[in-house]
């Protein structure tokens, strides 16, 4: 799969739910490279910003906003098997992406970023107005204060080990039918060894998500 955007700079990739001005002021400064998946580029040029890239099927994409953007920076692909979100995170490189508009919207676009998440494992952070979300790497350090929220959400079935949380992990089996791990709270910096999980934090702790992967 050929790689259209190439970057060291973490990006900020704009998809076409919700998002707010303040986020995306947040995200930019901490990912200076900007992407849009399909009409996430609407709100880039509302904004008054110019993706380095847009990326999808361009069904959602206007044609008044699409007169705004250099034609060189438009990258159909046109591939009804995967979503926008799909489509960016597998050609773009870069250390991390931190995701906007992918959360608050329709659910089924939630879920199918979510699923995304799980199945990709890249270094990928989305943003919403109500939490931080992204796929547990194999060994994480959250340095977020006491009384925390820390979700766990499995995707699969999945075990793991835990420090710093109120409700340990250690010795639990989660699945997505079964045991899960929301509603969990830092007692101090958490330590979490879960790859599988997708783990969801309130939006305060966005720069400690980010930190977190050593990067941005």
């Amino acid at each position: 799969m050929n790689t259209i955007l190439r970057t060291t700079r973490p990006v900020t990739l704009v998809g076409g739910g919700p998002v707010l001005a303040e986020d995306l002021a947040w995200s930019i400064s901490r990912a200076p490279c900007i992407a849009a998946a399909d009409g996430g580029a609407e709100t880039l040029v509302a904004a008054g910003y110019v993706p380095e890239a847009v990326i999808g099927d361009m069904d959602s994409l206007s044609e008044a906003a699409l007169a705004k953007l250099p034609k060189e920076i438009v990258h159909y692909v046109d591939d009804q098997d995967s979503t926008d979100f799909e489509k960016c995170l597998s050609r773009i490189t870069t250390p991390l992406i931190i995701g906007l508009g992918f959360l608050g919207g329709r659910l089924d676009h939630t879920m199918a970023a979510l699923s995304t998440l799980a199945r990709d494992r890249r270094r990928c952070i989305l943003l919403g107005s109500s939490d931080v979300v992204f796929a547990a790497p194999a060994l994480l350090r959250l340095d977020v204060a006491p009384g925390t929220r820390v979700s766990l959400f499995p995707m699969g079935p999945v075990a793991g080990r835990s420090q710093g949380l109120r409700w340990p992990i250690d010795g639990m089996r989660f699945d997505p039918g079964g045991r899960i791990g929301t509603s969990n709270e830092a007692t101090g910096p958490v330590h979490l060894e879960a790859e599988g999980v997708i783990v969801l934090l309130p939006p305060s702790e966005r720069d400690v998500a980010v930190d977190a992967f050593g990067t941005g």
